[in-house]
Parts: structure tokens; C-alpha cells; sequence
């Protein structure tokens, strides 16, 4: 495939790609770079892409991929948890050890959402963090809205759950 055909073929979907990447990683950067790899990806393959009917379709599945594999790597939990360490220190203007125990809260929540079946911790990360409307979570997900609903209803339910036998075992 030659290199304007590739173009032709794969950039226009570029907005796109950026905007589901950045939904699931939450760092403009790391989007970036996420796209920068799934476009490598493409080019290295150029040759096998020939025959795919839908190329959007195809991209999209693609970056979805990268994107998990970037989420559940080291890097990504350790930017997370700084992240959310400087949030909360901007939030807060209280009490150091209020302060405290509201870090020690977000970090429970993260742990929860950690442990969360893949696809509820997709849905909820989109919906509870990356605030995407259920259309958003529709496209990158390629789940019915039904199944979203479902999927979040589960998710929140389950760290509700979990966060009331903690503190049942903390009091």
C-alpha cells in the first residue's frame, strides 16, 4: 500500500481515534503516544490491510487494545495514583488528617475498581472518571446502552458493597 493510499485510508479517523484513547487512558500524552503506536501498528501492515472492508472499524478495535494493554501496564497505575494523589491535595483544604483519610478513601475506591471484572472497570472509568456520555461509552465499547447501564449498575454496586464490609470491619 502506498503511503497516500495509507493516509488516505487511516487519517481521517485520527479525531476519532484521539478522543477513544484519550477516554480510556485519561492523559492527553499518553493518547498521543498510544495513537502513535497503533499507527506504526498500521503502517508496519500495510501490506495485510489491503483487503479490510471497514478500516475505521478496524483502527478502532485497535486502539481499544492498545489502550488496555497501556491500562493494565505499571505505568499507567503508577501515573493513576500520583494523579489522584494531586487531585486531592488541590481538592482539599481541610484538616491534614481529613485530608488523609480522603486519600486513603480514593485509594480504596481505586483498589475496588482494580478488582472489578474488565468490562465494568471499562464502563465505569469512562462514565465515573472520564465523564463520557453513555453514546461515547457506546462507540468505544461497541456495548447497548442496556448493557452500559447494567455494566455500571453492577460495578457500583459491588464497591458500595465492598466499601461497607470495610468499614463495618474498620468501626
Amino acid at each position: 500500500m502506498e503511503t497516500a493510499i495509507f493516509k488516505q485510508r487511516f487519517l481521517p479517523f485520527h479525531p476519532k481515534l484521539y478522543q477513544i484513547a484519550y477516554a480510556l487512558v485519561g492523559d492527553k500524552a499518553d493518547a498521543e503516544d498510544i495513537l502513535q503506536e497503533a499507527y506504526c501498528k498500521l503502517w508496519n501492515k500495510r501490506d495485510e490491510l489491503e483487503d479490510i472492508q471497514n478500516p475505521e472499524a478496524f483502527s478502532i478495535t485497535l486502539v481499544k487494545h492498545l489502550c488496555l494493554d497501556f491500562l493494565r501496564s505499571p505505568k499507567a497505575s503508577r501515573k493513576e495514583n500520583k494523579e489522584t494523589l494531586e487531585t486531592v491535595r488541590l481538592t482539599t483544604s481541610s484538616s491534614p488528617d481529613k485530608e488523609l483519610e480522603e486519600k486513603e478513601d480514593i485509594r480504596q475506591v481505586q483498589a475496588l475498581i482494580e478488582q472489578l471484572p474488565e468490562n465494568q472497570k471499562q464502563v465505569i472509568r469512562l462514565r465515573g472518571i472520564e465523564d463520557c456520555s453513555f453514546e461515547d461509552i457506546e462507540q468505544i465499547t461497541g456495548l447497548s446502552p442496556s448493557n452500559i447501564r447494567t455494566l455500571l449498575s453492577r460495578a457500583r454496586k459491588t464497591i458500595r458493597e465492598k466499601l461497607k464490609k470495610a468499614s463495618c470491619h474498620d468501626g
